[in-house]
């Protein structure tokens, strides 16, 4: 299949599971992605208890590969897909895109087949509704090429297709350092399937496309109208996220520390409210990341990085998406990249990159907060954290 690109004027510039049990019902397989500069072999297979919050340090797989920083689970969690954020600098300068299959049984991670991601850095990837295609963020460091979004077709049994099309955005050059280019951090599809919604840091705005295979195979984004979603200027988004019921999205804001609250129907997000993470107080290193709400949609986490390392805790209005701050509560560590609140919800895994942890906290489902620490565990520059839970 020949590549093709997005829409050439953007070219130009322009959560229900039920437990997949290791052992028991109290007993979960996580997965963990990792940078792989330093001690960290790749992604590591462990076990958690969900009566005592503990991780057993004893991992029960470990796949080699380089810089496994972002995991994607299919719905049947027969497949894992990993981005490999490998760019110019490093051991590997290749960005790399893996899939993996995942036994039924024993959930043993096998290789079915990796392939070029067609940019630097890709650090996020998420497969659309029907499964057939895999979304990928090249954010890409350098100013040249710049970040993209590339599309990947996946076979029935799990192969990887090379990359069949590719676009870029034009940055907004608010920040000389940061927005020289597009950096492109992550890509969502829309509820009901029908969009793909593409968070670019370098832009501060998220571009909307429709999905349609059916309409064109090699072609299957095409810009939706309007085509993006402006954010504040220097803003830079980065990772979004749908209520579960559909009508409302979350959007962390990176640079500008923020979350931005909408309401959607039909492909169009339209903004409610905007949330400071720095609570109106300078911030030095601004940095929001990730976020994740409670099955019962009564609750909202967001990972704030910078130098304050936290988690901040919102009730989430049920009519109106919008969000009450109710806690601020440290990760006990440096830069929480991702987190993941365990299958029962009794705890909050975090994986803190740069003091190389994953920290267990417990959480009261009724209120919503974060309590005591139960467990630090050692493990380098982690960055992703998924449970082996049917979405």
């Amino acid at each position: 299949m020949k590549m093709r690109s997005f829409w050439p004027l953007l070219m130009a510039g322009s959560v229900g599971a039920m437990g997949v049990q290791a052992d028991t019902s109290d007993h979960y397989q996580l997965l963990v992605g990792s940078y792989t500069a330093g001690q960290s072999q790749g992604i590591y297979r462990l076990q958690f208890d969900s009566r005592t919050g503990q991780l057993d340090a004893n991992p029960l797989q470990v796949i080699k590969t380089d810089n496994p920083s972002w995991l994607t689970l299919s719905k049947d969690l027969t497949r894992l897909f990993v981005v490999n954020e490998n760019g110019p600098g490093q051991k590997d300068p290749v960005g790399k895109v893996s899939s993996y299959a995942i036994d039924p049984k024993t959930h043993a991670l096998s290789l079915i087949n990796q392939v070029q991601s067609l940019g630097n850095e890709p650090t996020h990837s998420s497969l659309s509704q029907d499964g057939r295609h895999l979304l990928v963020s090249n954010y890409s460091v350098l100013e040249n090429p710049g970040g993209t979004l590339v599309v990947l077709p996946v076979g029935a049994d799990g192969k990887l297709a090379p990359v069949v099309q590719a676009g870029g955005h034009q940055p907004s050059r608010v920040n000389p350092e940061r927005q020289k280019s597009g950096h492109v951090h992550s890509a969502v599809p829309s509820p009901d399937g029908k969009y793909v919604f593409a968070n670019d840091l370098g832009a501060d705005k998220v571009f909307v496309y429709r999905y349609d295979p059916k309409a064109n195979p090699e072609m299957p984004l095409t810009p939706a109208e309007p085509p993006f979603v402006q954010l504040p200027p220097g803003s830079g988004p980065r990772h979004l996220l749908f209520s579960g019921d559909g009508k409302h999205a979350w959007l962390t804001m990176e640079m500008s520390a923020q979350v931005a609250v909408f309401d959607y129907q039909d492909g169009r997000l339209t903004q409610r409210q905007l949330v400071n993470l720095a609570d109106g107080k300078p911030q030095p290193g601004k940095a929001a990341a990730a976020l994740h709400a409670s099955r019962d949609g009564k609750f909202l986490y967001v990972s704030n990085r910078g130098t304050t390392n936290e988690l901040l805790v919102f009730a989430i209005d049920p009519a109106a998406g919008t969000l009450k701050e109710l806690q601020r509560r440290s990760v006990d560590g440096d830069h929480p990249r991702e987190f993941s609140l365990d299958p029962s919800e009794k705890f909050v895994l975090v994986a803190n990159q740069k003091s190389n942890q994953i920290v267990v906290i417990e959480r009261d489902a009724k209120t919503g907060l974060l309590g005591k620490t139960v467990q630090k565990l050692p493990m380098d520059a982690p960055s992703d954290l998924k449970f082996l839970v049917r979405q």
